[in-house]
């Protein structure tokens, strides 16, 4: 896709790069659609493609021997999946699956590295993008630890409301329920929790943002912390024409 032009993509990873950059990744990438439960990444199988979400959202998932799951990041548009190919690795333990549908810019993984090797100031970007991904899942795994399950519900809601479109996000309770590592019950509790102060309204399949405000106050320590990175380390350049 020669012809897609760094100003009209919205992935905000890709508009952060330099025009040089981005000019050799061009002719390397392919619109794609992404489907619910798409896997984008299998575990310990060699990555042929990186992915850039355009639109939608995907999940990297932990896996245990025993098939145990909990999701560890989130990957919208404001980055990548594939993390490990910037690492000059072929292949990750995690599981990268599409959970809101969109689309994305697909390369073959070889073809980023080879512009990696190339360019220092890709390799520069990429690094501080790989950077906030560590404190993205280090933020989660205190989150799992040390908050209650309302404040952690408010901050996945919040990175959903963060790389989707409009205020409605469509997730079912079993889906949240992996994405938190809690029992389904459990969920539900907080789901209505913030419910019933007006924070969100909740149906089977969806959940509307009524209050990010009151979310974020909800979430409070819990939230905030990856976000402030990835302005620090990518900047707010490229947020403002999304």
């Amino acid at each position: 896709m020669s012809g897609l032009h760094q100003s009209s993509v919205r992935n905000r990873l890709l508009r952060a790069m330099s025009p040089e950059d981005y000019g050799t990744l061009r002719p390397y990438l392919t619109e794609v659609p992404l489907h619910v439960h798409d896997i984008l990444i299998e575990p310990h199988k060699s990555i042929e493609h990186v992915y850039f979400p355009e639109s939608g959202l995907g999940s990297v998932v932990a896996v245990s021997a025993e098939n145990e799951r909990v999701e560890v990041a989130h990957v919208g548009r404001d980055g990548m999946t594939s993390k490990a190919v910037i690492q000059g690795l072929d292949r990750s333990p995690n599981l990268t699956l599409v959970q809101v549908e969109g689309s994305a810019l697909r390369m073959p993984s070889g073809a980023l590295r080879d512009a990696l090797e190339a360019s220092a100031s890709l390799r520069s970007l990429l690094n501080r993008y790989m950077y906030f991904s560590v404190v993205q899942i280090a933020q989660t795994a205190l989150a799992n630890g040390r908050f209650r399950i309302n404040e952690r519900l408010a901050r996945w809601l919040l990175m959903c409301h963060d790389r989707l479109d409009g205020d409605d996000l469509a997730i079912t309770h079993e889906y949240l329920a992996l994405m938190l590592g809690v029992r389904r019950p459990g969920v539900t509790e907080a789901i209505h929790i913030l419910e019933g102060v007006g924070m969100i309204k909740a149906t089977r399949a969806r959940v509307r943002i009524l209050d990010r405000v009151a979310l974020e106050e909800e979430a409070g320590d819990c939230y905030g912390v990856p976000e402030a990175e990835y302005a620090r380390l990518i900047g707010r350049k490229a947020d403002a024409a999304v």
